[in-house]
């Protein structure tokens, strides 16, 4: 029987979480990511994970307070289900999933929903996966498409206005980031630098608000790439990526 462990108040500080285990450069971005899941607990914030040393977690709250650009009424939103390495193949991400979906049912929510994407992209779930549970889509952007699992029929999730955009209006590199995610805060800092040396206009644009995530111009809920205008990409960047996705799009 795995054991699992859902974080809260009492137990944050000595937990992991998951991402970025035993990688000291990532640890502000790790200690910046706990301070945010401390301010979203009294929304009804859950993060549950293995009680072992992994990338073995699931992580939502309701998507009145989840932030990201998706709107609805009584629904829990699912930002990141993930299980890696040697722990995969073992019905963790089915229990995980089952846990909050169960969550969701308890609390007499309307259903659950997540992002995905019809092609594979990075940090971003797996269509398939929550297919088998019943989820369906219910909007779509582009590639990226939302899935629910719909207890009844009285509400649907949607993406909000904003994020249909997939436009600002800069046409400089601009990257849109939270402290959702704790790799971002090491790779700002890199990127920052590196445009620096290279005279490069970078802006990057900080979502640290509730507000600013649900009138976010894409579906970004950690990073958002935009270039000429125009999202390209939800990769998170290093200083290697970034030159090589600058020299492609100058061509």
């Amino acid at each position: 029987m795995n054991e699992y462990i859902n974080l809260d108040i009492n137990n944050i500080e000595e937990e992991h979480i998951c991402c970025a285990i035993g990688d000291p450069k990532h640890q502000n971005g790790v200690n910046k990511k706990k301070e945010w899941i401390k301010n979203k607990l009294n929304d009804g914030h859950v993060f549950r994970k293995l009680n072992a040393r992994g990338k073995t977690f699931i992580e939502y709250e309701p998507i009145e307070t989840a932030w990201v650009p998706i709107e609805g009424k009584n629904y829990e939103y699912i930002y990141c289900l993930w299980v890696a390495g040697s722990f995969k193949g073992k019905g963790i991400a089915r229990e995980l999933l089952e846990y909050a979906i169960e969550d969701a049912k308890n609390k007499k929510m309307s259903g659950i929903c997540t992002l995905v994407s019809k092609k594979k992209k990075p940090f971003i779930g797996e269509k398939k996966f929550f297919e088998h549970f019943g989820f369906k889509v219910v909007d779509s952007i582009k590639d990226y498409e939302l899935l629910a699992l719909q207890f009844n029929e009285e509400e649907t999730p949607k993406f909000t206005d904003s994020a249909r955009l997939m436009k600002i209006d800069s046409k400089d590199f601009t990257i849109y980031y939270s402290n959702q995610c704790p790799y971002v805060e090491y790779e700002v800092n890199e990127l920052s630098e590196y445009a620096k040396e290279n005279n490069i206009k970078l802006n990057f644009i900080k979502i640290d608000s509730l507000e600013k995530a649900k009138n976010a111009p894409c579906i970004m809920n950690n990073w958002a790439n935009f270039y000429n205008g125009e999202f390209i990409s939800n990769t998170i960047l290093n200083a290697n990526s970034f030159q090589k996705l600058l020299e492609m799009y100058k061509k």
